[in-house]
């Protein structure tokens, strides 16, 4: 079977990578490159998530890409319209026949001989083994576990004679209208989820072992709405995209520095929403600060407005056990249950659980430092694209594509091959990749890479230095080293690698 080469192989056709194709066309139009997805259609979390009600946890000026406005009255937008947006893209660029579908990336591994990397797939259902080579790979899969959410073992789970249900892989034959329902959780999935579920179920709980902070935001961006009848779709969209990344970035400095005062207004916005008497203490008063966790929205305060009717309620307790009718708690109250929602989170998997080798070396991820928050030290020609943990993911995926843009340019224009941040002084301290303390994080961060206090080893979670390091800043920055890697040339007995002109 021949294999086919490409300058670039993107992985993920999703938001991230379609934004990817769109910058690869646009900023290297020489460059050859094919999309590896997956699975059968567009639009990565977007498509996969189908969970009703399911929505963005951040404003569609941020989350949408820079160089194509959001014209929508939404400004939290729902899933539909977001795989919608996403699609539409594609079509409009011409990235659809570059993306090849059902061909889920297993395993790459580099040679420095040969300046490229060997991309392994499984293609169709019946997972046959595809290659594929590259000279930069660029994973845009994110780094969330498509197989499987997080799952946790309750006891008496197959007791239980109702249906058990995670939303990361919703059925499509359920049916909540009058039933009793009961999910488990209290992140962006479960405020998500709860409302919704409230317009037709007989009643809907939320149980949570520990609040968390969670805002009423407009679902309609006003500002927004008036500009456009006044400008262009393309300024009204960058002002607001900047005037939401400056509140957004004034919110989180705030929260870190008077995370006091922060977490009282918070909890003053949810008094207000959910009227005197209601035990905010008990279930929105969460243990730890502002942003050590990210917050959850509610547009429009739907969440409170159900709670208000009744429609629905919020429980805070630990489980006990399930039941043959709905779950007990430690605190020996019962709840029955029709239905029961397991909205316990997600799992994460580094570079999208893909296997690395260099050089024939297995690559151990947590043994790397991360460069810039998109690339490995001593891993050449590749880039992930991650977005941020305290603003819209996009945001920084956007300034992550025009960066490997402007790196390949780089390359090109010096005749180098190869690229390759080098690791940092060993006697620097690490630190964790990401400072949350959500569980999700929580569970993988000693498999996940790390990162260094000083820059480009820092991830510095601002969209502002972000912008100056990756979109001005030197790429030739004496910590990225270039070279140019001749072909090796085998003789009997022997092989003579040449590797030449070195620069970093």
């Amino acid at each position: 079977m021949s294999i086919e080469h490409f300058d670039v192989l993107i992985v993920g056709a999703g938001l991230s990578g379609i934004g990817a194709a769109y910058h690869l066309q646009t900023h290297c139009p020489r460059k050859s490159y094919a999309i590896l997805e997956g699975r059968d259609c567009i639009g990565g979390t977007w498509d996969l998530f189908r969970y009703p009600g399911v929505r963005s946890d951040s404003d569609m000026y941020t989350l949408g890409y820079s160089f194509k406005p959001w014209t929508q009255r939404q400004a939290i937008a729902d899933g539909a319209s977001i795989l919608d947006y996403i699609r539409e893209t594609a079509h409009e660029h011409g990235i659809d026949p570059k993306i090849r579908f059902s061909h889920r990336a297993t395993a790459a591994t580099w040679s420095t001989a040969d300046a490229h990397w060997t991309v392994e797939a499984q293609r169709g259902p019946a997972r046959e083994t595809v290659r594929f080579t590259c000279n930069f790979l660029f994973l845009c899969s994110g780094y969330f576990n498509y197989e499987g959410g997080y799952a946790p073992r309750f006891p008496g789970t197959e007791r239980f004679r109702g249906r058990t249900v995670h939303p990361q892989h919703w059925p499509g034959d359920i049916d909540y209208a009058g039933k009793r329902v009961v999910v488990i959780g209290s992140g962006a999935t479960a405020v998500t989820l709860v409302p919704e579920l409230a317009k037709t179920a007989a009643h809907v709980t939320m149980l949570q072992r520990s609040p968390t902070y969670i805002v009423t935001r407009p679902a309609e961006d006003a500002l927004a709405i008036w500009l456009r009848r006044h400008l262009s779709a393309k300024t009204a969209y960058g002002l607001v995209r900047w005037k939401n990344v400056l509140l957004g970035m004034l919110f989180y400095k705030l929260s870190r520095r008077a995370p006091d005062a922060m977490k009282k207004l918070i909890l003053k916005g949810v008094e207000k929403e959910l009227g005197p008497g209601y035990d905010v203490a008990t279930h929105f008063n969460p243990r730890y600060n502002p942003w050590d966790q990210r917050l959850c929205l509610t547009p429009d305060g739907d969440l409170f407005e159900t709670l208000r009717k009744g429609s629905a309620s919020v429980v805070t307790d630990h489980i006990d056990t399930f039941t043959e009718t709905g779950v007990r708690l430690q605190s020996g109250q019962e709840l029955d249950a029709d239905i029961i929602v397991t909205a316990t989170g997600l799992n994460l998997a580094a570079v999208g659980g893909l296997r690395l080798s260099v050089d024939g070396q297995r690559v151990d991820l947590s043994k790397t430092i991360g460069y810039k928050g998109m690339m490995y030290s001593d891993i050449p020609n590749l880039a992930s694209a991650l977005g941020y943990t305290n603003a819209s993911w996009t945001l920084k995926a956007d300034l992550t594509c025009e960066y490997v843009c402007r790196l390949l340019n780089y390359m090109d224009r010096h005749g180098f091959r190869r690229c390759s941040p080098r690791r940092p002084d060993p006697a620097i301290a690490e630190l964790p990749w990401m400072s949350f303390s959500s569980g999700y994080v929580q569970r993988v961060i000693d498999r996940m890479p790390r990162q260094v206090a000083k820059a480009p080893w820092r991830v510095h979670q601002n969209y502002v230095l972000d912008l100056f390091s990756l979109r001005t800043g030197a790429v030739n920055d004496g910590v990225m080293e270039f070279s140019n890697p001749r072909v090796a040339l085998t003789v009997p007995g022997t092989t003579l690698d040449a590797s030449a002109d070195t620069e970093s």
